[in-house]
């Protein structure tokens, strides 16, 4: 690090003696001298400040923006602690790590917790057991060390979208008191919304290398589960789907079925129905994007794509776990991965991507308003959109970026001493065509390719090193793209 500061140093006086010299210097040997001197000087700088300066450059509003979002349908009070911490306090013992579907008892959570901390990766489970679950709740809220927060996918994209203050944000869900009076002011909430008791979601956080007994985790991550029946029957659906008329959104933001998965099959199949249904009364010309999160049902999950909801909605928002488990449930491409293993393979993840816009997306031949597609993941992030239907993709991707190194650091703006470039500095596009290679270049850091009508827009991540606060990341980071997209008229 000094080296580069010498170096800085240097440069600027070497730039400062040619200034002195500068009239008696001819102006075209000033001109090569300058050029050179302030591209080494360029250089010179860490990758993560010139990849902060170049998205300062790339992040511009887009022409015409949102003025009214309305977001539903799953909102709850986030309880966040360390999820160490919660398993002794509960005086559970370290055991050997195991998945589990759908959680019963304080030694599944254990198991579970073990599995994904492990791999350091997200994930969310059902708790079935609703009075074992008010006890381990109980413990965990009034644990010296828990935070209460806004929670739920949709609140969350709420939540971060109220901040900005030319925005008119409706939230439909389940708002109990707590979470009422947790929101932002710019937050509207229709009386048919709020109920007596607040929905509580655990979330136990880990941090990089943090131990519990043999398992190590190799990066920040946390666990999610619940008992939460009103947004596991997404009861508040129809009720935001009536107070759009009212309300008169540009645009529609829809999470929660993944909650659906802790009902019965019966269940859930006939709740899938009336809430495709209910999705296709929301009228055409407002564009709709579906928020996914953690699922373990393949059964379900291949539903959700092929009973008419991906064709419904006009954008989805996913990360590295959900876009494998999806291809996985459909048979998709590189669908025989088991797992990712370490940074997901940008080819691998762009194929997957293509795929589920050819086969799912916004065609001439087929009836769907699919066409763009937010995959996040901890190093880097890809928009991929079908051709003429959405604008300033490379201002939201690189914002969407922006806010996940902002948020997990909890700062304003990125402070390049708290992150670290995570991303491969080298990638190809594909592992199914002939692909192109792409050697990254933090000047330039939104890189962009296209395949048969289809657009992909691609920048890296500057990783928190020590991060505050990883839930509702995928949120705000989704959010954020969707404030700097513009969708153009069809």
């Amino acid at each position: 690090m000094w080296q580069r500061s010498v170096c800085v140093g240097l440069l600027a006086l070497a730039l400062g003696y040619l200034c002195v010299l500068g009239p008696e210097l001819p102006p075209a040997a000033l001109r090569q001298l300058s050029a050179s001197l302030l591209g080494t000087l360029r250089r010179a700088r860490s990758l993560e400040a010139r990849t902060v300066a170049a998205w300062q450059a790339a992040i511009v509003r887009p022409a015409r923006g949102w003025a009214r979002v309305a977001v539903g349908v799953n909102a709850c009070v986030d309880v966040v602690l360390s999820g160490v911490k919660l398993l002794e306090a509960l005086g559970l013992e370290p055991s050997e790590g195991k998945n589990h579907a759908v959680l019963g008892s304080r030694q599944d959570l254990k198991e579970a917790f073990a599995h994904f901390m492990e791999r350091g990766a997200a994930a969310e489970r059902f708790f079935s057991d609703a009075e074992a679950f008010q006890d381990i709740a109980r413990t965990a809220s009034e644990h010296p060390a828990a935070q209460l927060y806004v929670g739920g996918n949709a609140a969350l994209i709420g939540q971060k979208l109220a901040t900005n203050p030319d925005l008119k944000i409706l939230l439909c869900g389940p708002v109990g008191p707590k979470l009422h009076e947790l929101l932002d002011d710019n937050v509207v909430v229709p009386p048919e919304s709020m109920q007596e008791r607040d929905e509580f979601h655990l979330i136990l956080e880990y941090q990089a290398g943090e131990q519990w007994g043999r398992v190590r985790a190799p990066a920040a991550n946390r666990f999610i589960f619940s008992h939460d029946l009103s947004n596991g029957a997404l009861n508040m659906l129809e009720v935001f789907v009536s107070s759009l008329d009212e309300f008169q959104p540009d645009l529609v933001v829809l999470s929660g079925l993944h909650m659906m998965e802790g009902q019965s099959k019966e269940m859930r199949q006939r709740r899938l129905m009336e809430a495709v249904a209910s999705i296709s009364d929301i009228p055409t010309d407002i564009p709709i994007h579906l928020e996914l999160a953690s699922m373990t049902d393949q059964d379900f999950m291949s539903n959700i794509m092929h009973q008419q909801v991906f064709p419904l909605v006009n954008s989805i928002g996913l990360n590295e776990q959900e876009l494998l488990f999806l291809t996985q449930s459909a048979s998709g491409p590189h669908a025989s991965l088991a797992s990712w293993s370490g940074i997901p393979d940008v080819g691998v993840v762009s194929d997957i991507l293509f795929w589920i816009l050819k086969e799912h997306g916004k065609t001439a031949e087929r009836a769907s308003d699919l066409t763009r597609i937010h995959f996040h993941t901890l190093a880097y992030h890809i928009l991929v959109t079908v051709d003429g239907h959405w604008g300033n993709q490379a201002a939201a991707v690189a914002a969407g970026a922006r806010a996940a190194g902002t948020q997990a650091c909890a700062t304003d703006t990125i402070d390049t001493s708290k992150v670290f470039l995570k991303a491969p500095l080298e990638f190809v596009t594909s592992h199914t065509e002939a692909p192109s290679k792409i050697s990254l270049n933090p000047d330039e850091p939104v890189v962009q390719w296209h395949r048969e009508g289809v657009s992909f827009h691609f920048t890296p991540v500057l990783v928190c090193k020590d991060p505050v606060r990883t839930v509702g990341l995928g949120d705000a980071i989704s959010a954020e793209g969707l404030l700097y997209s513009e969708v153009y008229p069809q």
